[in-house]
């Protein structure tokens, strides 16, 4: 599903059962030691996809253990991103000479809990979904809003090593399965290079919604830092 929304040169495995035949490096095992068995299959089959994935870059098998507050740590020359939501699990690599950052995330398609909508999005996005819900009603596009976010936000930190809130990533969704960002936050040190500007891809089925951003190689990427979210 998420390889429909990549450009050539991203590697891409997915999977939408968790494999009881996956398997974990020690230093995985020890790192997922208190977690429950629903998180221990769903770290390690998006491990799995990681590892095929890297395969297809010609890398072989290697730990990929969680950083700060989850996200994955890549071998050398490697960007990534890994997903993981119910009856979803990807993973999606590529060479960092051909770019720079990646972000993928995938959720269930159903709308928003009650109020999370209002808390994630800024007022054009409001104006821009009360449109898209009229015009194409089949899609539960506050869901989409909120996957292209996290996508976002996947590929920014690793570039930038900076947070970034819900509101200061401005998203247009388009019906063509495409969208764009506009980004509110800026480094501040000016020597250190930023993007202000994202585009995406979007796909929906009737049981999932995925997005993806894949941002090529045209700037050196910055030194990485803490992360707000999981490897989802």
């Amino acid at each position: 599903m998420i390889d429909e929304i990549l450009p050539a040169g991203v590697a891409v495995s997915e999977a939408f059962a968790d494999d009881p035949g996956a398997f974990l490096f020690p230093e995985e095992e020890a790192a997922i030691a208190r977690a429950v068995p629903g998180r221990r299959r769903e770290f390690a089959t998006a491990r799995l996809c990681a590892r095929r994935a890297l395969a297809e870059l010609g890398r072989p098998p290697a730990p990929l253990l969680p950083g700060a507050r989850g996200a994955p740590s890549w071998p050398a020359g490697v960007v990534g991103s890994m997903t993981h939501c119910e009856g979803y699990r990807a993973a999606a690599v590529a060479r960092r000479g051909d770019f720079a950052a990646l972000g993928i995330d995938a959720e269930p398609h159903r709308p928003l809990p009650a109020h999370v909508l209002e808390a994630v999005a800024v007022p054009g996005e409001h104006a821009r979904h009360r449109v898209l819900s009229a015009t194409v009603p089949g899609v539960c596009w506050d869901r989409v809003l909120f996957c292209a976010k996290e996508a976002v936000y996947k590929a920014w930190f690793p570039r930038t090593g900076l947070p970034l809130e819900f509101g200061e990533a401005d998203i247009a969704l388009r019906t063509d399965g495409s969208f764009t960002v506009r980004v509110r936050r800026r480094h501040p040190s000016p020597e250190h290079f930023t993007p202000l500007a994202y585009e995406g891809r979007w796909v929906a089925t009737s049981a999932l919604v995925a997005a993806a951003v894949a941002e090529p190689a045209t700037a050196p990427a910055t030194a990485a830092g803490p992360v707000r979210a999981a490897d989802r």
